[in-house]
């Protein structure tokens, strides 16, 4: 039976981003997500307050001589109190009213006070001149429809999902200043799957939006583990950034205390000095040239030697592994030149960590992927105990995987990875590294190389040189295809002669008048 394509079959978030899209007018999507995603963050706060005011109120059970106004019966159950000025009830029966831009903007404050872990993180744009209150009104009314239900796991599981999906399309409509605090979902996913991080400490030293926090949680869950079974470290140098990324954790449930945010960033000022990490995922800024290199020369985090002063890959290369643990394991998106750079020392950096046996994986990835840049991107993945006994004894090897054939186009500019791209490059990287593994080489897709043959191609290490051209298919026959288009072209040749001598006949029976004849 054909699928019913009807608007009334979206998801409901495709039809939340219509409707919220329309309400934008003039307003500029990099200011226009902060009134969306800051409306979706107080319904889903005041949603889960509601739930357990509820039970405060009703006195049964656990809850019994309970006051449900008192902000110590929340805090114990890791719920953010909200005041009565600042619930979604109150808010949405003063929708229609001029001053509603005032009563949000009055909310978010008390959320504040009444909420340390959120001081300093909400958006108070709500009474700004460029947002008519007739809009904001319809934009809260169309943010009440979003959670059906009062179960606090079904709407932070919704509200979440539409949070996820609006901050992908703000960073669409923003193009290239949104790639700044969002990294694809698909990149995050194939990182995730890649490492699988079940429990222990994950860092991400330059967290934009969070995605790689809620990817690793989402991991967890879907393999019947729970919310505690890891740790989330991170920093961001870009405040509005950093307060996105709290909403975004906040709003899954996930513990945001140790997500840090300083305009110096984690080079000048690193906020978990001491940390080591299980688990790194990052995306960090592309060839950053204005990372203060000139300040860190002789830096401990320089351990394979100094990275150049006009490019940041590897200062963050060596910064994560820094950071982690001895048989820490890191999945990050690099600049595709990295591969092969030799300026200012990289490539002797490269050679040095080849030698050390701490690169484990490479995959060289399509273009068109990420919104803020067209430079070629790669994934690495490095491991600092290559030997231990979880996985396979790996130690003089490295994979190499040529993903630039995979993906399709989303839209004109953006191209993403699907569900099976995904699982074939993740069951590729597994088998390999597993014990019980089936690895083989695949022509043109992937090459576990020897680190002797990577010496060999002077430590460069991008996939194309290992993995060469895919096998062609071994049943196809020259002489028969070759016999094929002889007939196909004969074939062609006859028409086109048939259809010109049809033509000539017909032009002989037009009389043509000629000037001055009677």
């Amino acid at each position: 039976m054909a699928k019913n394509t009807t608007t009334t079959e979206e998801p409901i978030e495709k039809q939340l981003w219509k409707a919220a899209d329309k309400l934008r007018k003039n307003i500029d999507a990099a200011e226009y997500k902060h009134i969306v995603l800051g409306l979706i963050f107080l319904k889903y706060i005041s949603d889960a307050f509601e739930e357990l005011h509820a039970k405060l109120k009703a006195g049964e059970g656990d809850y019994a001589s309970a006051d449900p106004e008192d902000r110590d019966e929340y805090r114990a159950e890791n719920v953010f109190f909200v005041p009565p000025s600042a619930r979604w009830s109150y808010l949405q029966s003063r929708a229609k009213l001029p001053e509603i831009g005032k009563d949000v903007d009055a909310a978010m404050d008390a959320i504040e006070k009444d909420n340390a872990s959120l001081r300093g993180v909400l958006p108070k744009v709500f009474a700004r001149g460029n947002l008519d209150p007739t809009s904001l009104g319809q934009l809260i009314d169309l943010v009440s429809n979003i959670a059906l239900g009062d179960a606090k796991a079904r709407s932070a599981d919704v509200l979440g999902h539409v949070y996820e999906y609006f901050l992908g399309e703000f960073a669409l409509a923003e193009g290239k200043q949104g790639g700044q605090f969002y990294t694809p979902k698909s990149i995050v996913k194939l990182l995730v799957e890649m490492l699988e991080p079940y429990s222990g400490r994950v860092l991400d030293p330059c967290c934009g939006s969070g995605g790689m926090f809620v990817q690793s949680e989402k991991f967890v869950i879907e393999h019947q583990g729970g919310l505690n079974d890891l740790s989330i470290y991170g920093q961001e140098s870009n405040q509005t950034t950093w307060r996105l990324a709290k909403m975004n954790l906040a709003i899954r449930g996930i513990d945001s205390s140790q997500v840090k945010w300083n305009n110096e960033g984690s080079f000048l000022n690193d906020a978990h000095k001491d940390l080591k990490a299980d688990f790194i995922i990052a995306n960090p800024p592309f060839n950053d040239s204005d990372w203060s290199g000139d300040q860190l020369r002789g830096d401990a985090r320089w351990q394979f030697g100094e990275p150049p002063t006009g490019n940041a890959n590897y200062a963050w290369i060596q910064h994560f592994l820094y950071h982690l643990s001895p048989s820490g394991q890191a999945g990050f998106v690099l600049a595709k030149g990295a591969l092969t750079s030799k300026t200012s020392g990289e490539g002797d950096i490269r050679q040095a960590l080849v030698e050390a046996r701490l690169v484990d994986c490479i995959v060289n990835l399509p273009g068109k992927l990420f919104l803020n840049t067209q430079i070629p991107a790669s994934l690495w993945f490095l491991s600092r105990n290559r030997a231990n006994g979880k996985f396979r004894n790996r130690t003089d090897e490295i994979l190499f995987i040529d993903a630039r054939n995979l993906g399709h186009l989303i839209n004109r500019r953006t191209l993403e990875f699907d569900e099976e791209d995904i699982a074939q490059i993740t069951e590729t990287y597994h088998n390999w590294r597993n014990p019980d593994g089936n690895y083989e080489d695949i022509a043109g897709f992937c090459k576990s190389a020897t680190v002797e043959e990577v010496a060999k191609l002077d430590y460069v290490v991008t996939p194309g040189r290992y993995v060469g051209l895919p096998e062609e298919d071994d049943d196809f026959d020259f002489a028969e295809r070759f016999t094929t288009l002889q007939k196909e072209f004969a074939a062609q040749l006859k028409e086109e002669n048939r259809l010109n001598a049809l033509i000539q006949e017909n032009l002989a029976k037009v009389e043509i008048p000629i000037e001055g004849k009677k």
